[in-house]
């Protein structure tokens, strides 16, 4: 494809593929600005672009949500433009070493619940909340956590009756097993409240490295399914959250025990999270583990050392939210970890590269 894309657009080169088409790398001709760039066939058997297409739209100016800045049809491609944004959280845990600490887990916690509050305010719920399925940004935008992959999202309620969709069981499995609810296992039409409870698996995941169901060795897929469910139900939620605070046993606890059409009350899983975060000392510093691994003369709640790496005060503050620090430190901290996460990951892994309709990584 030559010409110009949506007249500005132009394809740099091939960064990924997946069951959706092909990922590239492009630039508005007009500013000079990377994009990424999605095509997908017009004949292929399960077309979700268009669907996709029309979730950013309806979630345009939300935080943390890619701006859509074209769709159309080109050629014998459906094309969608977007933000091209930085590394994938699970590309950020490979980094770490596959284990992140408290203090890094909780920082995103308190995004990760919030972008999905957002999406649920919307009327939809995602569906496959998984770390490749959120990224951070680039440049001043590189403390931001944002989430993509809208292609297994769906409505749940009407905006204008707020009738929500009805109970169903016998549901096949929609969305990444490992991070999946208990209900979702069981067959039970997805809600809010799954959303919610595979945020708690992702932040599991990333405090002990790995969910006690990984690498069940099986045959057939229907037979890891089911070993994963078994796994997944008779591990007590105590025993999955050993040696970790208890708030993550309260947030489990709640969500399990939310109902049907009952909404989250995001507020109190932030709110739990915060405290915890208060109580154990930590800055909220923008300094994650993948910025001490890029720039080891700082530690924990250093400041002058921090001071000596970003060439500037950083205040210190005990809780959130962002706007606890002066908007200077904040550019600059961001530019600095931008910058780290360009040296450290290539361009093929920046940018979302998956959106298939069933995904399980075991």
């Amino acid at each position: 494809m030559d010409h110009l894309i949506g007249g500005k657009f132009k394809l740099a080169r091939k960064i990924g593929s997946g069951s959706f088409g092909e990922l590239y790398l492009g630039v508005n001709v007009q500013t000079g600005e990377d994009v990424a760039v999605k095509l997908e066939p017009v004949k292929t058997k399960h077309p979700q672009l268009h669907y996709e297409s029309k979730l950013y739209m309806l979630l345009q100016g939300g935080t943390g949500i890619p701006r859509l800045r074209w769709f159309g049809l080109e050629a014998n491609y459906n094309v969608m433009v977007i933000d091209l944004l930085g590394p994938s959280l699970e590309d950020l845990f490979n980094y770490c070493n596959r284990k992140l600490s408290l203090k890094t887990v909780l920082m995103l916690a308190d995004q990760l619940i919030s972008r999905v509050e957002y999406m649920h305010s919307r009327g939809f719920l995602h569906r496959d909340i998984k770390p490749d399925n959120f990224l951070m940004g680039l440049g001043r935008k590189a403390n931001q956590v944002y989430i993509i992959d809208y292609g297994l999202a769906k409505k749940y309620r009407d905006l204008q009756t707020h009738k929500h969709i009805p109970y169903r069981e016998n549901k096949n499995l929609t969305g990444t097993a490992r991070y999946a609810s208990v209900n979702t296992h069981l067959g039970i039409e997805q809600s809010r409240r799954d959303d919610v409870e595979s945020i708690g698996y992702v932040l599991l995941y990333f405090l002990r490295g790995s969910l006690p169901w990984q690498g069940l060795k099986t045959g057939t897929k229907k037979q890891k399914y089911d070993r994963i469910t078994e796994k997944k139900v008779s591990t007590p939620i105590e025993v999955l959250c050993k040696s970790f605070p208890s708030e993550f046993v309260s947030y489990f606890h709640y969500c399990r025990s939310l109902r049907f059409e009952d909404k989250p009350d995001y507020s109190y899983l932030k709110r739990i999270f915060r405290d915890l975060f208060v109580r154990e000392g930590f800055q909220f510093d923008y300094i994650f583990d993948w910025t001490l691994l890029k720039y080891p003369q700082i530690t924990g709640g250093s400041k002058g050392r921090a001071e000596k790496i970003f060439g500037t005060d950083l205040v210190e503050s005990k809780g959130f939210p962002e706007d606890t620090f002066r908007q200077r430190d904040r550019r600059l901290l961001r530019m600095s970890i931008c910058q780290s996460m360009c040296i450290m990951i290539q361009i093929k892994d920046i940018v979302p590269l998956d959106t298939a309709a069933l995904q399980e990584e075991l």
